[in-house]
């Protein structure tokens, strides 16, 4: 009998939402799914949180350290644990430390077995690895391997109990929009803020609440030498906000669930049909032992009461499969590269990947029938026919045995590698490095310099030589690919290489529709844009190279944005959280395994870190909890300390630090004297405080105009934090700002974009300070302004790569501003064809990205 399945038809966003009475600008709407009983409601921006308010009246365990005798024990064990001691390492630590122990708290443990056996005992709060046998018949015999796993079930409970993470989880499916003066417009960032879940929410009874799996599985070698591979499998749960599922160091977020068998390869059959087909048994056989439990619970729901003490219905659906293009091939059970239709999602033929064109899309539903009617062929050469023509295989997919789940639609969109590592490392990389070739060694000279010239951004790879360095990792790739257009936008002319020149244009179309993909929050508009983004991407590229781009990796990118709407923004689903695991997971093998049957070794020590990670939450909590109430002595009020143990400040937009003690305006001159920047300082400073104070309402000292004097003195800072409101996802974010004349030994001066009544302007940072006026501080800036207009003929040119051009005033032309009028932080690169022109840097981050394509957009002047 064939299982229900999710229904599934091409993604759209529906119609936003009518008015509400007298709603106010940025007003956020909540629509819950029918099955809550919750009504919509509508919240000002300033009010809206996303999730419910946590009590930290009590802390959940008062001794937890237990099941070790003291804090001080588990302390010493956690630090064993952390650094991978050895036997014999762990015993001289305990020893060393008996021999100087002293103070309130004993130390107790006697040697490492001791250690190992309370680990143990500790590690039974949590769901532990189980080992069974999988049996899976090929060419007469029977053959068996081990799987590893912990229940997947039984891991989502562990979650669900605990009281820290309990206020996080959301179980109810959203719709959520905000009010842009007009309308309602809908905004997808969370799984539970897309269709998926919704959808998902409506196919299981009222009283249901779905408890949503992330999986992610792969293989990669566990060492740089040797042959030794691992397999494991990652869960997250998608019911829990993005910073907590992608954090892989706390709890709740993710966790090795299982170890799936690697066959070693038999040369005999070795990519024989049959042989394929034995190896995806064996891996889906084995992945069952892993959704046994959540398969059963399918059916009918499982009754739990969670950390916050509510009882519900909870439902298991596997709602997101992350995975490259290789393991997705395994989970859909497709043929691959080669296959008929090679795309795990839907029936793209195989000549046709390279047009961007809307396809078929394959269903559970589908491919159940199509499997269930080839075995029904009287003959194998019959039932192979049958099975090629859609390029499936004759294996039973395990998917299939849960409930709820179409694993054609769990199966999402990978940008690490289909686009960082795929389209650009393996393509539009190597065609930059073969043009760059073919100019001659001057060209490769230049990239690098060019590279090595741009303005250093933090979380953002700075480049001294590229063209003779092999980049792997995905996240440095990423950050070449941003970069590249403004490195060789004056190396690639349409005079001096007319095919270099229309691959960066290319290229500029691909980093647009990767930076659309890679938004914390979506809109209508933003994924109409990045649809057209891909759209323009795919008819540039195909004409315009001599490269043949029919391949999968090209094809899956007209898949990026019906998984948005469906399941959220790509951070939701990435492999880049996932591929982090690895590297903690060979460490293990390195350090803690004798090399042989490693996977049982790798995750008991896998067991001991996540119950060190447990104990330790509960143990800052507890140490939070009695820092938090301590009283004042005078008032018995309980003092609210930061970190710091001073009176929590509130949160300002902008705070010079860094301070580099008081200079005279006279000492100020003797040392800028000759930079014109400089020029008339003291007097434009009195002119700018005579024009801001009355703007602002401030009473000029004794109502007269101020004249400072060459002898006053005012206080100069190197360091700015800005605090500002992303345009992308709204929250706060933070830029750390230098205008240093020695920063780590050479002179950095970031740029900025600063408000005014009329336009933002962008402007690079010179000189930061604050001036004493009466009793108040005024931190201030001056500041170089790039605000020199640019033809229109020049712009169309600019945007021909994307560019946005600014032009530098002349320096004498330096002005002061307040520093709370500055937006935030920018990069801009220098033009080497002009001089005192640049260009912004706008895919640094997707807010920037975002704010240039906005000035992109204004009409011409």
């Amino acid at each position: 009998m064939t299982q229900p399945y999710l229904t599934f038809t091409r993604p759209i966003l529906l119609p936003t939402s009518p008015i509400l009475p007298n709603p106010e600008l940025d007003d956020i709407k909540v629509e819950y799914h029918p099955h809550s009983q919750i009504s919509s409601t509508v919240h000002h921006f300033s009010e809206f949180t996303r999730s419910r308010m946590t009590e930290h009246t009590v802390p959940r365990n008062n001794t937890p350290w237990e099941p070790f005798r003291t804090r001080l024990d588990f302390e010493i064990a956690e630090i064993a644990l952390e650094a991978a001691m050895t036997k014999d390492q762990t015993n001289r630590l305990l020893d060393l430390v008996h021999r100087s122990a002293s103070g309130n708290d004993k130390f107790t443990l006697q040697n490492h077995d001791e250690v190992r056996s309370l680990w143990d005992l500790a590690s039974q709060r949590y769901t532990r690895f189980q080992n069974d046998t999988v049996s899976v018949p090929f060419d007469s015999e029977v053959h068996e391997f081990e799987m590893h796993y912990r229940p997947l079930w039984d891991w989502g409970l562990d979650l669900l109990r605990d009281k820290y993470l309990a206020p996080h989880f959301v179980f109810d499916a959203q719709r959520l929009s905000k009010f842009d003066g007009e309308r309602f417009v809908r905004f997808i960032d969370e799984p539970w803020t897309a269709d998926a879940f919704w959808n998902a929410q409506s196919q299981l009874p009222s009283d249901a609440k779905p408890l949503a799996y992330i999986l992610y599985a792969d293989k990669s070698k566990l060492s740089s030498f040797g042959t030794q591979k691992g397999y494991p499998i990652i869960a997250r749960i998608a019911n829990l906000p993005v910073h907590i599922r992608n954090n892989n160091t706390a709890l709740g977020g993710g966790r090795v669930v299982g170890w799936l068998p690697i066959i070693v390869e038999n040369q005999e059959h070795a990519k024989k049909k049959n042989y394929v087909d034995f190896k995806n048994a064996v891996w889906h056989t084995s992945f069952y032992q892993l959704l046994a439990s959540v398969a059963q619970h399918s059916n009918t729901g499982y009754w739990f009461e969670c950390g916050d003490g509510i009882k519900r219905r909870l439902w298991p659906v596997i709602l997101i499969l992350s995975a490259d293009y290789e393991e997705q091939c395994i989970m859909a059970l497709i043929r691959g590269l080669k296959g008929k239709f090679p795309c795990p999602v839907c029936l793209v033929p195989q000549d046709e990947q390279s047009v961007l064109a809307t396809h078929e899309f394959r269903t559970r539903h589908q491919s159940e029938d199509v499997l269930r009617t080839a075995r029904l062929k009287p003959s194998e050469k019959e039932k192979e026919a049958h099975l090629k023509a859609f390029s499936l295989r004759n294996v039973e997919n395990v998917f299939s045995r849960v409930r709820h789940v179409d694993v054609h639609r769990a199966l999402s969109f990978d940008r690490l590698h289909t686009n960082e590592e795929g389209l650009w490392g393996d393509h539009l990389w190597k065609e930059v490095k073969f043009w760059i070739s073919d100019l001659g060694r001057d060209a490769a000279v230049k990239l690098d310099k060019n590279f090595d010239g741009l303005p250093r951004w933090p979380d953002l790879t700075h480049f001294s030589s590229v063209i003779a360095v092999d980049f792997t990792d995905g996240t440095v790739l990423g950050d070449l690919s941003k970069m590249i257009v403004f490195a060789a936008q004056d190396i690639f002319t349409s005079s001096r290489c007319k095919l270099g020149h229309l691959l960066l244009r290319c290229i500029r179309h691909y980093i647009e529709f990767d930076i659309y993909a890679s938004l914390e929050v979506h809109t209508e508009h933003t994924i109409a844009a990045g649809r057209l983004a891909v759209q323009k991407f795919s008819e540039i590229m195909a004409p315009e190279t001599l490269k043949n781009w029919n391949f999968p990796k090209k094809h899956l990118v007209s898949h990026i944005f019906d998984d948005i709407i469906s399941k959220g923004a790509t951070r939701n689903y990435s492999t880049k959280p996932n591929e982090k695991m690895h590297g903690s997971l060979r460490k293990i093998y390195l350090q803690r395994t004798n090399f042989k049957n490693v996977a049982s070794q790798i995750l008991h020590y896998d067991e001991w870190l996540l119950t060190s990670t447990s104990m330790r939450t509960e143990l800052d909590e507890l140490d939070e909890y009695y820092k938090r109430n301590t009283c004042d002595p005078e008032t018995h009020e309980a003092l609210d300390l930061d970190d710091t143990g001073e009176p929590e400040s509130t949160t300002i937009h902008a705070h010079l630090g860094s301070r580099q003690g008081n200079h005279s305006f006279s000492d100020i001159m003797l040392s800028h004297g000759t930079d014109r920047a400089f020029t008339n300082f003291r007097m434009k400073l009195n002119g700018f405080l005579n024009g801001f104070l009355p703007q602002h309402n401030i009473p000029l000292p004794d109502g007269k105009c101020i004249h400072l004097r060459a002898e006053d003195m005012i206080t100069v800072f190197h360091f700015l934090r800005v605090n500002y409101e992303s345009i992308v996802d709204w929250r706060l974010h933070r830029d750390l700002l230098r205008c240093n004349p020695k920063f780590y030994g050479l002179p950095r001066y970031d740029c900025v974009i600063v408000k005014t009544a009329d336009k933002p302007f962008f402007a690079r940072l010179v000189y930061m300070f604050s001036c004493l006026i009466g009793n108040t501080d005024f931190p201030l800036a001056l500041i170089h302004p790039y605000d020199v207009g640019i033809a229109s003929s020049r712009r169309r040119r600019d945007n021909d790569m994307g560019l946005w051009r600014v032009r530098a005033k002349p320096r004498i032309s330096s002005e002061i501003i307040s520093v709370q009028s500055i937006i935030r932080g920018a990069a801009l690169a220098n033009d080497p064809e002009t001089d005192g022109d640049y260009f912004v840097i706008h895919t640094v981050d997707t807010d920037m990205f975002l704010r240039v394509k906005a000035l992109q957009d204004q009409p011409s002047t």
